[in-house]
């Protein structure tokens, strides 16, 4: 489902009708959706500027999430948060953000409250690698390490920040290896296996619940498409993006269903898929828009006095 809406929201966008620029996640879908499976509404997730698959693993329908990214009064926020930010605190999905690494401190934070506030719920950050080199994600994990919280920190390795490669950010290739700097345990995986994503994610959150402290996942994967709808390319290599689309989550899913489900089973719900992400479009782009009222502070002020 999650392939079918950026691949639509991409051919509206070179129509013209989306609203600004589109971060898409095609071929990152295995860990947005396998890494949020474990989770219950009471847990909290906090996503990036590249969450579509976020918020429909976390539980989401499709519909308040196109109807958000195109403004609609039926949107999750009510028309008012953009592709960028879709919340739903029902759903313990806490939002995007469009500040890169600013989703960790904030992750953090929601963990400390579940300790302090005795609740047996998780916290999850999930963030890129360009993330992962800002100062507040050390400062994050080192207090979430030193006082044993609730969280687990899933970094989405894509290869690269914004259009920077990440042999150009980093002197390492593992970033998780970090991790042991703050007592903290880690697991590296194929980021495009969906089943290797929920076993290790999961294992976590386990430990996380249990009350043993933060982890850390780094899952592997590729970015298929640009930094945003409005990226003009030429910096990924043509071979790169033809092997990693060898490998695309969506094939990798399908192979791995195909003995338990049958291939005929996987093509209707994939027809399902498409057609509900349709039905999505079509409702949400003939709902209305947010009405805005101007505040008038000086008339304000006047009844007050």
């Amino acid at each position: 489902m999650v392939r079918q809406l950026e691949e639509k929201l991409g051919a509206l966008h070179k129509e013209g009708k989306t609203r600004g620029p589109i971060h898409r996640c095609d071929g990152q879908e295995a860990i947005g959706v396998a890494a949020t499976a474990m989770l219950d509404d009471t847990d909290y997730v906090m996503s990036t500027h590249r969450g579509h698959a976020h918020y429909i693993g976390k539980g989401l329908d499709v519909y308040p999430v196109v109807a958000e990214i195109f403004g609609r009064t039926t949107g999750s926020c009510a028309g008012r948060a953009g592709h960028m930010l879709v919340a739903d605190a029902s759903k313990g999905m806490i939002g995007g953000n469009a500040i890169v690494g600013a989703s960790i401190p904030a992750a953090t934070g929601a963990a400390l409250s579940n300790q302090v506030l005795g609740r047996d719920a998780v916290s999850m950050c999930i963030f890129g690698d360009g993330a992962a080199q800002t100062g507040i994600c050390h400062e994050a994990m080192n207090m979430a390490a030193l006082w044993k919280l609730p969280i687990v920190f899933v970094l989405e390795h894509n290869q690269f920040g914004l259009t920077v490669d990440t042999d150009m950010q980093s002197p390492i290739d593992d970033l998780s290896i970090r991790a042991a700097g703050y007592g903290m345990p880690s697991e590296i995986v194929d980021g495009n296996d969906p089943v290797a994503v929920y076993r290790a994610v999961g294992a976590m959150v386990e430990r996380a619940r249990r009350g043993e402290g933060p982890g850390m996942v780094e899952a592997k994967t590729y970015r298929l498409e640009g930094f945003s709808t409005s990226d003009m390319g030429g910096y990924q290599k043509d071979e790169d993006i033809a092997a990693w689309k060898a490998r695309d989550p969506l094939k990798v899913a399908f192979d791995q269903l195909k003995a338990e489900i049958g291939e005929d089973k996987l093509k209707t719900i994939e027809a399902e898929a498409v057609a509900e992400v349709e039905a999505a479009f079509d409702k949400a782009l003939s709902d209305p828009f947010p009405e805005f009222e101007l505040f008038n502070a000086s008339a304000a002020y006047s009844e007050v006095v």
